[in-house]
């Protein structure tokens, strides 16, 4: 990322060239396990450079997870929608999506929920809080078109089973727990229907 001198500087380069160094590294390392400096150094920018585009290390946090979010709610509603109409489709293909997450060698669960948990408070903790309403509302979806009694419940309970499938994954080392989650969550999402009169 340095420039030669008398170069010109391309802003928006900057900062997408920032953001992703620092996801990248606030992901391997967490919040506090880089600074300022060693973050500056590894992409070859100035702290008046990272003060200009984000206002401080909060300000990045908060970047860096708002577009991680971003990301993965995107990916997360398009493996959904890829799988058509069938509310069981639609709910395997997000189990499915998120095995092959697991089963990456980079993979140390949820990077926004792990901020959260590494500091409880804003940023990290509204970002998470979002996060998982974007979450919340693409499975009380799925339950709604699967014809859930209490659709708001289920969708919780769904989540449940993707945050504990993501926990597990992480921590226990086990890239089956998407399995396991996705048959857990097909019964229940059965037996949420409501039965015919």
């Amino acid at each position: 990322m340095p420039v030669a001198k008398g170069a010109q500087l391309d802003p928006a380069q900057t900062r997408a060239a920032l953001l992703a160094a620092a996801t990248r590294l606030f992901y391997e390392r967490g919040l506090d396990g880089i600074g300022v400096a060693e973050l500056c150094a590894a992409v070859g920018a100035s702290k008046e450079t990272l003060y200009r585009h984000f206002g401080s290390k909060e300000g990045l946090v908060r970047a860096v997870l708002e577009q991680r979010s971003d990301r993965v709610s995107a990916w997360l509603a398009e493996a959904a929608l890829a799988a058509g109409d069938d509310p069981f489709a639609r709910l395997d293909a997000v189990f499915t999506a998120l095995g092959r997450w697991y089963e990456e060698p980079d993979f140390r669960g949820c990077a926004i929920l792990n901020a959260a948990a590494q500091r409880h408070e804003d940023p990290a903790r509204a970002v998470a809080a979002r996060h998982l309403d974007r979450r919340l509302q693409l499975l009380t979806g799925i339950a709604i078109d699967a014809g859930a009694a209490n659709p708001p419940e289920t969708g919780r309970q769904l989540l449940m089973l993707v945050a504990g499938a993501t926990a597990v994954a992480d921590h226990h080392g086990e890239p089956a727990a998407a399995e396991s989650a996705r048959q857990a969550a097909r019964v229940l999402l059965s037996s949420a229907r409501i039965a015919p009169s």
